[in-house]
């Protein structure tokens, strides 16, 4: 599902960051996501991996932040990533949008965003897990998006696996906007379709896997649900149910 593809760099880089890293990381990845889009097909990203971690502030993959307060494996963090959710009237396809009633000329753009957040994140024994709620202050979407997420990373060797499940509550703004028809479109001609809020439940796992000092591999495989609501707006590819993402990327620390 195309939902901010390249956050798989964020969730994988993350995983860096709890495995005590380097100040700075460079390095460079690719994500490959199915989006949901009509006719946009395979999406293929690749991007620079850029990570810092100091006292205060951080940045990993397309997101960062401040930390607010840390203590005994609690954290609370403001935060600021991008949204990748747009797409250009262009890339969706002529035959699948007619195929569900849409003319492609009548549609405008979907543009991304920037979110704005704040996140808590508590590590024990028993798993981690975080809580976070974050909204568009790019005027975009006007929407928020609340998601929370619990994973249990364990070693093989010196690799951290971590497997997780998330769900996210996609606001009614945020999901009429990306997943919906605009005012402007429905004058036009083109049906009028508002899914409203809207959650999307996530399994995956991520790995990280030191090697020749410090470098290291970073991974993400997950798969996410696509709720009726969503598959059945006429933007969205027919018969879509579920997606499936993936992310690579080496990086070293200096």
């Amino acid at each position: 599902m195309k939902f901010s593809v390249i956050l798989l760099a964020l969730f994988a880089t993350s995983a860096i960051a709890q495995n005590q890293p380097p100040r700075w990381g460079l390095g460079i990845g690719t994500a490959v996501s199915d989006s949901v889009y009509a006719g946009e097909g395979t999406r293929v990203k690749p991007f620079p991996l850029i990570t810092y971690e100091g006292e205060r502030f951080f940045w990993r993959g397309i997101g960062g932040g401040a930390h607010l307060y840390r203590h005994d494996g609690f954290t609370v963090d403001a935060t600021l990533s991008a949204r990748m959710d747009g797409i250009d009237r262009d890339d969706f396809g002529t035959a699948e949008l007619a195929e569900r009633g849409v003319d492609r000329a009548k549609l405008e753009d979907r543009d991304d965003g920037l979110d704005l957040g704040v996140a808590a994140t508590w590590r024990g024994k028993a798993g981690q897990l975080e809580f976070g709620v974050k909204g568009d202050v790019t005027s975009a979407s006007k929407g928020y998006e609340a998601s929370v997420k619990y994973g249990y990373p364990f070693q093989v060797g010196n690799a951290r696996i971590t497997p997780h499940v998330a769900v996210s509550h996609l606001s009614k703004k945020l999901a009429n906007y990306y997943f919906g028809t605009l005012p402007e479109e429905v004058a036009r001609g083109v049906v009028s379709y508002q899914p409203g809020s809207a959650v999307v439940p996530r399994i995956g796992v991520d790995v990280m896997k030191p090697f020749a000092g410090r470098w290291a591999v970073i991974g993400n495989v997950s798969y996410r649900h696509v709720p009726g609501k969503i598959g059945d707006s006429p933007l969205v590819e027919k018969d879509t149910n579920g997606t499936f993402s993936a992310f690579i990327g080496v990086s070293r620390g200096f």
